[in-house]
């Protein structure tokens, strides 16, 4: 048998692990799907939207970051996060001052959003190497239908905003700083590539709630693990449809690109949350780039949703080709492949 590299499990895998559940109960109006953000539930009048999400990787933001990301996917539904839950799991030879300042970050960003922190679980675990975070986010939604990231259809636009790839991007400035000083990388760059945690910012709620108020949109999707390519992918997945993407409308970020250009990563596979992929009528996109840009938030079209016999492919002039899709997020690749090489280092820790 084959050991499972690290990161999401294979689709072909997901799906049979998927294919097992069978949902009896009729409140459950959204539930487990690969491309489904989070999950709905009928309450009454009202619906109960769902997520939980883990950080697994070493980051000195381990808390802050596991309310946002956990945050992003209820914004998908088009609803805001109300009530967050932690599990925070620490190794043994954690402190106190670091078990607070985990603590400190998760109230911080709850108090941010307008999320209010209910409860959760924390405890000191046997042979864990690092710090984990599971979170928990919860939302009462009614009224208006909730999006769902299988409602994109052939024809709509597809709008991303802020960028790519601002997370790994990010994370690999914060936590692997000395190679990126090591590939001869100038120092304030490096420096402002961490900063794309908070500007751009990795969080999507500003976004999606103007998107979900303001026009008709048919899909959001938050790209995360895998990047932009898998992200879209989930979609034509979820949709069933195919999408064609013009290779010079993707925003890559400039401190993305030269980290990129200089490690071998391509970003277009690189960890992408902060980046909004919305799906929406064309008569719909100059209302909501006009509504994205009166908040001062950068978006454009990428591409459209297509026919799926199309597939999923990427334009450049007159050259169609399919789009390039990652086995693993390429953070995770290089990272490992750098460990292998680096005895020894802090590679090790396990930053994916």
């Amino acid at each position: 048998m084959n050991s499972l590299q690290v990161g999401k499990l294979p689709s072909t895998l997901l799906n049979k692990f998927l294919g097992k559940i069978k949902i009896e109960d009729k409140r459950v109006l959204l539930g487990s799907a690969i491309g489904e953000d989070a999950a709905v539930i009928k309450l009454g009048h009202k619906r109960l939207v769902v997520k939980t999400d883990p950080v697994t990787f070493a980051t000195d933001l381990i808390g802050w970051y596991a309310v946002n990301v956990n945050a992003n996917d209820i914004a998908t539904i088009g609803v805001k996060p109300n009530w967050f839950l932690a599990t925070i799991l620490l190794p043994q030879q954690v402190t106190s001052e670091e078990a607070e300042k985990i603590f400190d970050q998760i109230l911080s960003a709850c108090n941010a959003l307008g999320v209010a922190l209910v409860g959760g679980h924390t405890e000191i675990t046997y042979e864990l190497k690092r710090p984990v975070v599971v979170g928990c986010m919860l939302a009462e939604a009614e009224g208006k239908p909730f999006i769902r990231t299988s409602g994109a259809r052939p024809g709509d636009d597809i709008v991303i905003t802020k960028g790519i790839a601002i997370e790994g991007t990010a994370l690999l400035a914060r936590d692997a700083e000395q190679i990126l000083r090591s590939a001869r990388l100038d120092p304030g760059l490096i420096h402002c590539a961490a900063r794309y945690l908070f500007s751009p910012g990795i969080s999507v709620l500003k976004e999606a709630l103007i998107a979900a108020n303001t026009v008709k949109v048919n899909s959001m999707h938050d790209p995360t693990e895998g990047g932009l390519a898998v992200g879209l992918w989930e979609i034509a997945t979820a949709a069933r449809v195919g999408i064609r993407v013009a290779e010079n409308k993707i925003p890559v970020l400039a401190e993305c690109k030269i980290i990129c250009d200089r490690l071998r990563i391509n970003p277009i596979g690189l960890l992408a949350s902060g980046a909004l992929i919305i799906t929406l009528p064309p008569s719909e996109t100059t209302r909501l780039l006009s509504a994205l840009a009166e908040a001062d938030i950068i978006a454009q079209v990428i591409g459209k949703v297509v026919e799926p016999e199309a597939g999923l492919k990427m334009q450049n002039g007159e050259e169609l080709k399919p789009f390039p899709q990652f086995k693993r997020d390429e953070l995770a690749r290089f990272l490992e492949s750098r460990a292998k090489k680096t005895s020894g280092s802090d590679l090790e820790s396990g930053l994916t």
